[in-house]
Protein backbone atom coordinates (compact mmCIF):
# COMPACT_ATOMS: atom_id res chain seq x y z
CA UNK A 1 0.00 0.00 0.00
CA UNK A 2 1.61 3.72 -0.94
CA UNK A 3 0.94 6.11 2.18
CA UNK A 4 -0.20 9.44 0.20
CA UNK A 5 -0.74 11.35 3.34
CA UNK A 6 0.83 11.35 6.70
CA UNK A 7 -1.00 12.93 9.64
CA UNK A 8 0.95 13.68 12.99
CA UNK A 9 -0.31 14.85 16.58
CA UNK A 10 1.46 17.98 17.90
CA UNK A 11 1.87 17.91 22.01
CA UNK A 12 3.50 15.30 23.70
CA UNK A 13 4.30 13.95 19.96
CA UNK A 14 6.74 16.60 18.78
CA UNK A 15 7.04 18.34 21.88
CA UNK A 16 6.95 18.55 25.24
CA UNK A 17 2.84 19.25 27.01
CA UNK A 18 2.09 17.34 29.90
CA UNK A 19 4.83 18.54 32.05
CA UNK A 20 4.12 21.93 31.76
CA UNK A 21 -0.06 20.59 32.90
CA UNK A 22 1.54 18.45 35.82
CA UNK A 23 3.74 21.56 36.88
CA UNK A 24 0.10 23.62 36.59
CA UNK A 25 -1.65 21.02 38.60
CA UNK A 26 0.92 20.07 41.40
CA UNK A 27 1.18 24.31 42.17
CA UNK A 28 -2.83 24.03 42.40
CA UNK A 29 -2.21 21.05 44.99
CA UNK A 30 0.24 22.91 47.03
CA UNK A 31 -2.00 25.82 47.05
CA UNK A 32 -5.14 24.01 48.18
CA UNK A 33 -3.09 22.06 51.13
CA UNK A 34 -4.59 24.02 53.50
CA UNK A 35 -8.21 23.04 52.31
CA UNK A 36 -7.66 19.45 50.69
CA UNK A 37 -5.10 16.47 50.28
CA UNK A 38 -3.31 16.42 47.59
CA UNK A 39 -5.23 12.97 45.92
CA UNK A 40 -8.44 14.59 46.84
CA UNK A 41 -7.65 17.82 45.03
CA UNK A 42 -6.52 15.59 42.25
CA UNK A 43 -9.60 13.69 41.72
CA UNK A 44 -11.59 16.41 41.93
CA UNK A 45 -9.77 18.74 39.45
CA UNK A 46 -10.01 15.72 36.97
CA UNK A 47 -13.60 15.55 37.27
CA UNK A 48 -13.94 19.25 36.62
CA UNK A 49 -11.60 18.91 33.83
CA UNK A 50 -14.30 15.87 32.25
CA UNK A 51 -17.06 18.15 33.11
CA UNK A 52 -15.98 20.89 31.46
CA UNK A 53 -14.56 19.89 28.18
CA UNK A 54 -17.67 20.06 26.30
CA UNK A 55 -17.57 23.47 27.27
CA UNK A 56 -14.44 24.81 27.30
CA UNK A 57 -12.64 22.24 24.70
CA UNK A 58 -9.15 21.37 25.77
CA UNK A 59 -6.04 23.53 26.03
CA UNK A 60 -4.55 25.73 29.05
CA UNK A 61 -6.87 28.43 29.34
CA UNK A 62 -9.81 25.76 29.31
CA UNK A 63 -7.14 24.11 31.98
CA UNK A 64 -6.91 27.37 34.47
CA UNK A 65 -10.63 27.41 34.24
CA UNK A 66 -10.76 24.27 35.86
CA UNK A 67 -8.23 24.85 38.26
CA UNK A 68 -10.52 27.85 39.83
CA UNK A 69 -13.39 25.68 39.55
CA UNK A 70 -11.29 22.90 41.93
CA UNK A 71 -10.12 26.04 44.15
CA UNK A 72 -14.30 26.99 44.78
CA UNK A 73 -15.33 23.69 45.15
CA UNK A 74 -13.23 23.07 47.45
CA UNK A 75 -11.92 26.22 49.33
CA UNK A 76 -16.08 27.09 49.41
CA UNK A 77 -16.46 30.98 48.90
CA UNK A 78 -14.85 33.22 48.82
CA UNK A 79 -11.47 32.03 47.81
CA UNK A 80 -9.06 33.94 49.06
CA UNK A 81 -7.61 36.46 46.60
CA UNK A 82 -3.91 35.06 46.80
CA UNK A 83 -4.93 31.54 45.69
CA UNK A 84 -7.16 33.20 42.85
CA UNK A 85 -3.81 35.32 41.66
CA UNK A 86 -1.50 32.25 41.87
CA UNK A 87 -3.93 29.92 39.88
CA UNK A 88 -4.25 32.54 36.68
CA UNK A 89 -0.20 32.68 36.89
CA UNK A 90 0.25 29.01 36.90
CA UNK A 91 -2.46 29.33 33.71
CA UNK A 92 -0.36 31.82 32.03
CA UNK A 93 2.47 30.28 32.54
CA UNK A 94 1.36 27.43 30.93
CA UNK A 95 0.76 29.49 27.74
CA UNK A 96 3.90 30.98 27.69
CA UNK A 97 6.62 28.46 28.23
CA UNK A 98 8.53 27.75 25.95
CA UNK A 99 8.76 24.82 23.31
CA UNK A 100 10.85 21.77 23.62
CA UNK A 101 11.20 19.77 20.68
CA UNK A 102 11.64 16.31 21.38
CA UNK A 103 15.23 14.77 20.32
CA UNK A 104 15.61 14.33 16.55
CA UNK A 105 11.94 15.70 15.47
CA UNK A 106 13.12 18.05 12.83
CA UNK A 107 14.97 15.02 11.06
CA UNK A 108 12.56 12.61 11.19
CA UNK A 109 9.87 15.33 9.92
CA UNK A 110 12.54 16.11 7.01
CA UNK A 111 12.64 11.91 6.38
CA UNK A 112 8.70 11.74 6.61
CA UNK A 113 7.97 14.68 3.92
CA UNK A 114 10.43 12.74 1.46
CA UNK A 115 8.21 9.99 1.67
CA UNK A 116 4.51 11.91 1.78
CA UNK A 117 3.28 15.52 3.04
CA UNK A 118 2.47 15.97 6.31
CA UNK A 119 -0.36 17.33 7.89
CA UNK A 120 -0.51 18.56 11.82
CA UNK A 121 -3.67 17.46 13.45
CA UNK A 122 -4.31 18.99 16.72
CA UNK A 123 -6.76 19.39 19.67
CA UNK A 124 -6.60 22.88 21.70
CA UNK A 125 -6.46 26.82 21.55
CA UNK A 126 -6.22 27.95 17.90
CA UNK A 127 -4.10 31.05 18.75
CA UNK A 128 -2.05 28.86 21.55
CA UNK A 129 -1.51 26.26 19.12
CA UNK A 130 -0.33 28.59 16.43
CA UNK A 131 1.93 30.56 18.52
CA UNK A 132 3.48 27.16 19.35
CA UNK A 133 4.03 25.66 16.06
CA UNK A 134 5.25 29.04 15.25
CA UNK A 135 7.40 29.03 17.80
CA UNK A 136 8.37 25.52 17.08
CA UNK A 137 9.96 26.14 13.53
CA UNK A 138 8.87 23.15 12.41
CA UNK A 139 6.38 24.64 10.27
CA UNK A 140 8.10 24.61 6.93
CA UNK A 141 7.75 21.09 6.97
CA UNK A 142 3.99 20.58 6.67
CA UNK A 143 1.47 21.06 3.85
CA UNK A 144 -1.59 21.86 6.13
CA UNK A 145 -1.92 22.32 9.52
CA UNK A 146 -6.10 21.78 11.21
CA UNK A 147 -6.31 22.50 14.33
CA UNK A 148 -9.71 20.26 15.75
CA UNK A 149 -11.87 20.50 18.76
CA UNK A 150 -11.96 16.86 18.91
CA UNK A 151 -10.69 14.05 17.21
CA UNK A 152 -12.90 11.72 15.92
CA UNK A 153 -13.36 8.88 13.02
CA UNK A 154 -15.48 11.33 11.36
CA UNK A 155 -12.91 14.29 11.87
CA UNK A 156 -10.43 12.12 10.12
CA UNK A 157 -12.66 10.83 7.09
CA UNK A 158 -13.44 14.77 6.61
CA UNK A 159 -9.45 15.37 6.57
CA UNK A 160 -8.60 12.71 3.86
CA UNK A 161 -11.53 13.60 1.58
CA UNK A 162 -10.00 17.86 2.03
CA UNK A 163 -6.13 16.40 0.86
CA UNK A 164 -7.54 13.90 -2.00
CA UNK A 165 -6.77 10.84 -0.12
CA UNK A 166 -8.65 7.55 0.59
CA UNK A 167 -8.23 6.56 4.14
CA UNK A 168 -6.03 3.37 3.43
CA UNK A 169 -3.62 6.04 2.04
CA UNK A 170 -2.84 7.95 5.12
CA UNK A 171 -1.12 7.47 8.53
CA UNK A 172 -2.10 9.29 11.87
CA UNK A 173 0.79 9.39 14.20
CA UNK A 174 0.33 10.48 18.09
CA UNK A 175 1.08 9.43 21.79
CA UNK A 176 -3.09 9.51 22.44
CA UNK A 177 -4.56 6.15 22.22
CA UNK A 178 -7.87 8.09 22.67
CA UNK A 179 -7.68 10.35 19.94
CA UNK A 180 -4.99 9.75 17.68
CA UNK A 181 -5.45 6.00 17.15
CA UNK A 182 -8.70 4.71 17.47
CA UNK A 183 -10.44 6.93 15.93
CA UNK A 184 -7.70 6.90 12.48
CA UNK A 185 -8.22 3.54 12.38
CA UNK A 186 -12.03 3.53 12.57
CA UNK A 187 -11.76 5.90 9.77
CA UNK A 188 -9.86 2.93 7.59
CA UNK A 189 -6.10 4.84 8.42
CA UNK A 190 -3.22 3.39 9.17
CA UNK A 191 -2.34 4.27 12.73
CA UNK A 192 1.10 4.25 14.99
CA UNK A 193 0.71 5.11 18.74
CA UNK A 194 4.00 6.62 20.40
CA UNK A 195 3.25 6.77 24.06
CA UNK A 196 5.10 9.22 26.50
CA UNK A 197 5.42 9.50 30.12
CA UNK A 198 2.68 11.06 32.13
CA UNK A 199 -0.28 11.05 29.91
CA UNK A 200 -3.55 12.48 30.53
CA UNK A 201 -5.97 10.25 32.39
CA UNK A 202 -8.67 11.38 29.86
CA UNK A 203 -6.38 9.98 26.64
CA UNK A 204 -6.16 6.51 28.18
CA UNK A 205 -7.96 3.21 26.37
CA UNK A 206 -6.61 -0.13 25.73
CA UNK A 207 -4.61 -1.15 22.53
CA UNK A 208 -6.48 -2.75 20.06
CA UNK A 209 -5.68 -6.56 19.79
CA UNK A 210 -4.57 -7.89 16.31
CA UNK A 211 -5.32 -4.64 14.43
CA UNK A 212 -3.26 -5.34 11.31
CA UNK A 213 -3.36 -1.65 10.16
CA UNK A 214 -1.34 -0.22 13.85
CA UNK A 215 1.53 -0.46 15.45
CA UNK A 216 2.83 0.24 19.00
CA UNK A 217 6.70 2.66 18.32
CA UNK A 218 8.91 3.77 21.06
CA UNK A 219 9.54 7.21 19.04
CA UNK A 220 8.82 9.32 16.48
CA UNK A 221 12.03 8.15 14.60
CA UNK A 222 10.77 5.09 14.14
CA UNK A 223 7.92 5.72 11.81
CA UNK A 224 9.12 6.18 8.42
CA UNK A 225 10.61 2.95 8.63
CA UNK A 226 7.16 1.34 9.70
CA UNK A 227 5.59 3.10 6.83
CA UNK A 228 8.23 1.78 4.37
CA UNK A 229 7.22 -1.90 5.78
CA UNK A 230 3.47 -1.11 4.50
CA UNK A 231 4.55 -0.97 1.01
Amino acid sequence: MTIRLICLDADDTLWHNMRHFRVAETALMQMLQPFADAHVASARLVACEERNLPLYGYGAKGFTLSMIETALELVGDPVPQGVIAEILAAGRALLAHPVELFDGVRETLAELAAIAPLVLVTKGDLLHQESKLAASGLGDLFSGVEIVSDKRSETFSRLFAKYGVESDQAVMAGDSMRSDVLPALAAGAYAAFIPQEGAWVHEHREEPEGAPRYARLQSLSELPGWIASLG
